[in-house]
């Protein structure tokens, strides 16, 4: 069919050619008929794609030979020595494609389509700066699956081929037809192009070295990426690759060759790799190695950048071991550049980085400001923290941080934030002074990069919070959504509730939500149910997040923990999707879980018990009860060593018994444990009288009172004035979750997840048979400062699910909060009695009750 149109679009131009070859006029006979092959291929959107193709070939000849256009595994293969040097960095493990070329155009929008020339995704605030090509981002593979267990490079435009393309619809020339077959099949080629540019909006990653732009001295220490200023004849190149033949190996003549086949134009550059005479050039250099100069032999090594020399070329084997042996006798702005350009060459190269930081360790006096600054973009981009240096940068940073640039604090925080370097609170506080007071100067990318060390190092600085709330919200529309993500996720571990980010944010995601990572969606979800925040768009903003993850279901299977995420998130807010919960409660599932580097188990109990007393009609998978009973007993021991005695509960306890009239009157414990916090438990007749019930384990009970602490002065003002930001042992056990999955922190704190089991009698969840008539069940809820917000009265997410997961049961909740009790314990005995009392035996408790 597809031949019968192109072969009637190519008959000589006549009176009615433009629109005889829809009608069927030219040369049939059914002149007056429309041509059934049109009217099929505009009701199939998949014909009307493939005859654009054929069609803008036949029209547009050259658009056969654009390398950009093409973004199928194959068009990868062939110009994959023109791609990005900065995606496959942040994914060691991500597959080669194959060396099969092909030369087509692909129109269909692919699924992990990345775009690596435009990284404007961050604007600038006010200064709406334009951003540099993205060639060297750090991130951009972190999360581009192709289903269990699989990784796929995404495919991407050569940013050479994409800086000397214009866009299509103005690198196209206008068709002079107006047949209305071309219209449609043209229509669709520039929607589905404005698509990708939308996608390269929302899904391109920010340049990491934007900070290099600040200052001339950084230009010594990197190796640039971009396209050179005078790029050189095709003709010269084939010339010199003629003569690799009868070269005699000089080192000299081999610099410069390697010099000038870097200034050919980037699709000549792209089939060198593939030419046997450039081989024979790289095995030339390899045999001559030690007979070039060190400013020589780091001449080759740049070259190989925009040669895009493969990272596991012998070439570079050749190389690394001789920088490797000349370190010592080189400087260290040679070393910095040299590991700029494994960077470049995405080459992981540890035994080099080792040597360079003991090197910078030995002469760390002589480091300048940009010299700094770049060490710590290496560590970063190395991933690894050298424990000797940690004391010496921070120095560093405190003599110079008035004179760092505002980017240079952005890329000194991503450099620490991604190799896991802690940084001590005063220095944190330090840089955060600076930036709430510079923040609407500020990129928001190095903003964003700020916020990571801000939430790895858990500092609450009040003031950059506030102002962040002043400055974000104008800028999220116009940030790209792992930006977005970040920024939400830091107001969530901070626990500082600022609903004018949180509504921009929920504004902002359904229309891009479509290029959220499995991680981002679970992020948000998180974020948004650990504060226990609806926005007005609610709906929207959850099926949207929710459809989001059905779509990368194959992901979960890979990273259990995002899954995990994003189903507790819902929960916090009574959101339940049965198939996710069904799929995450699976056996299958949870033995992937078991096998992740971080700790699920307490995750995955309080989703399925969570579900149990939430949703009565569910009928998917649950867990088995061995298992829930296994960690039951994990959560209930580490209770009983570190929650069950905190001063606090001790004494409320005390009080208790003695107005009461005995231990067995009130009984602490956890109600539920898979919400991981204590409760005080007293039962009430309807008349108001205690009802005796805690005669289980009085050696037990002897035993806890004999753990408790004495309530020194300083030890009660530590709990009325303790700051916000510090963790105890049982706020590391409520938090820790979180703590880990933002900061990938692998060790993390000992399991602390339980869940209730049906024989756990003492500890499992009380049925409704099981109680005696006309009595009333208090669950007294001792608080700290950690079950809330920052500096407010609004719970956390998992404490809104106890309690409300407390009422179902048909416990009365009964609040003892860190604002009334913590400075009760200065009071007197009496006092202290007053208050409980108050809170037992309020009427209105027993009214309601009844």
């Amino acid at each position: 069919m597809l031949e019968q149109l192109l072969k009637r679009h190519s008959q000589p131009a006549g009176p009615s050619s433009k629109t005889a070859w829809l009608t069927g006029a030219a040369g049939s006979e059914n002149s007056g008929e429309t041509c059934p092959e049109y009217l099929e291929a505009v009701l199939s959107p998949s014909k009307l794609r493939s005859m654009a193709t054929v069609l803008m070939c036949r029209r547009f000849p050259r658009l056969s030979r654009v390398t950009a256009f093409s973004t199928t595994a194959k068009r990868k293969a062939e110009h994959g020595s023109s791609k990005s040097k900065k995606e496959k960095h942040d994914k060691p493990g991500a597959a080669n494609t194959g060396t099969e070329s092909g030369a087509t155009i692909q129109l269909l929008k692919p699924q992990d389509y990345r775009v690596l020339y435009n990284p404007a995704a961050y604007a600038k605030g006010r200064a709406g700066s334009q951003q540099r090509v993205d060639r060297d981002s750090s991130q951009a593979l972190s999360d581009t699956f192709t289903g269990p267990g699989t990784t796929q490079a995404p495919h991407t435009f050569p940013p050479a081929s994409s800086q000397a393309l214009p866009p299509i619809r103005n690198a196209l020339p206008k068709p002079k037809s107006n047949t209305l077959l071309e219209q449609t099949i043209l229509a669709t080629l520039y929607k589905e192009e404005a698509e990708k540019e939308k996608w390269e909006v929302h899904n391109s990653k920010e340049d990491p070295r934007m900070f290099q732009k600040g200052r001339p001295e950084y230009r010594s220490l990197s190796c640039d990426s971009a396209e050179p200023a005078q790029t050189l004849p095709a003709e010269e190149g084939e010339s010199i690759l003629q003569s690799v033949a009868g070269c005699e190996g000089s080192p000299g003549i081999l610099t410069d060759y390697f010099h000038k086949l870097s200034r050919l134009p980037a699709e000549r550059r792209a089939a060198l790799v593939s030419d046997p005479r450039f081989s024979a050039l790289c095995h030339h250099a390899v045999t001559a190695i030690r007979l070039f100069s060190t400013p020589d032999l780091i001449q080759i090594l740049k070259a190989c950048v925009p040669l895009a020399v493969p990272a596991s070329h012998p070439l570079l084997d050749a190389c690394e071991a001789e920088f490797c042996r000349r370190a010592w006798d080189m400087g260290l702005e040679q070393l910095l550049l040299v590991a700029d350009c494994w960077r470049c060459l995405e080459r992981s190269v540890p035994s080099y980085l080792g040597i360079l930081f003991s090197y910078a360790n030995l002469h760390w006096k002589d480091l300048t400001l940009p010299q700094f600054v770049q060490l710590l973009y290496i560590i970063g981009e190395g991933r690894r923290s050298p424990a000797d240096l940690a004391q010496k940068v921070e120095s560093t940073i405190l003599k110079h941080l008035d004179a760092f640039t505002l980017e240079e604090l952005g890329a000194i925080c991503l450099g620490l934030f991604k190799s896991l370097s802690g940084l001590s609170d005063h220095v944190m506080r330090r840089i955060a002074d600076r930036v709430s007071l510079q923040m609407e100067d500020m990129s928001t990318y190095a903003l964003v990069n700020v916020l990571k060390m801000l939430r790895y190092t858990r500092v609450d600085h009040v003031p950059l919070m506030r102002e962040l709330g002043k400055v974000i919200p104008a800028r999220i529309p116009t940030t790209n959504i792992q930006g977005i993500m970040h920024i939400a996720l830091t107001c969530s571990s901070l626990h500082f509730f600022n609903e004018d980010i949180l509504a921009a944010v929920a504004t902002s995601l359904p229309s891009k939500v479509s290029y959220c990572r499995s991680k981002d969606a679970a992020k948000f979800l998180w974020s948004f149910g650990c504060l226990d925040y609806e926005p007005p768009n609610a709906e929207e903003f959850y099926s949207s997040l929710i459809k989001q993850l059905h779509m990368k279901l194959r992901e979960f299977s890979k990273f259990p923990e995002h899954l995990l995420t994003a189903l507790l998130g819902l929960a916090f807010v009574k959101r339940f999707p049965e198939e996710l919960i069904d799929f995450a409660l699976r056996e299958e599932f949870v033995q992937k879980t078991r096998g992740s580097k971080y700790e699920l188990n307490k995750d995955l109990f309080t989703l399925g018990k969570s579900v149990e007393i939430e949703c009565p009609t569910y009928q998917g998978s649950r867990l088995p009860p061995q298992l829930c009973q296994e960690f039951t007993e994990v959560v209930l021991s580490f209770a009983e060593r570190e929650i069950y005695v905190r001063p606090e509960i001790v004494e409320a306890t005390s009080l208790l018994e003695s107005m009461l009239g005995g231990p067995e009157y009130v009984k602490s414990h956890m109600i539920l444990p898979h919400t991981r916090s204590s409760d005080l438990e007293v039962r009430l007749a309807t008349d108001g009288c205690p009802i005796p019930f805690n005669f289980k384990d009085p050696v037990a009970a002897k035993k806890l009172k004999d753990m408790g602490v004495n309530l020194t002065d300083d030890l009660i003002s530590q709990l009325v004035k303790g700051r916000a930001h510090s963790q105890s042992p049982v706020e590391v056990g409520n938090e820790a979750s979180i703590a880990r999955q933002e900061r990938g922190d692998a060790a993390g704190t000992p399991c602390l997840g339980g869940a209730l089991t049906a024989g756990a009698t003492s500890q499992a969840e009380p049925k409704a048979g099981c109680w005696q008539p006309q009595e009333v069940r208090l669950a007294l809820q001792v608080s700290n400062r950690n079950h809330f917000c920052y500096g407010s009265k609004r719970l956390l997410g998992l404490h809104c699910l106890k309690r409300r997961q407390l009422r179902l049961l048909g416990y009365v909740v009964v609040e003892i909060p860190f604002w009334e009790w913590f400075p009760l314990l200065k009071r007197t005995r009496s006092e202290k009695l007053s208050y409980l009392h108050y809170k037992v035996f309020c009427p209105a408790l027993l009214t309601r009750a009844g």
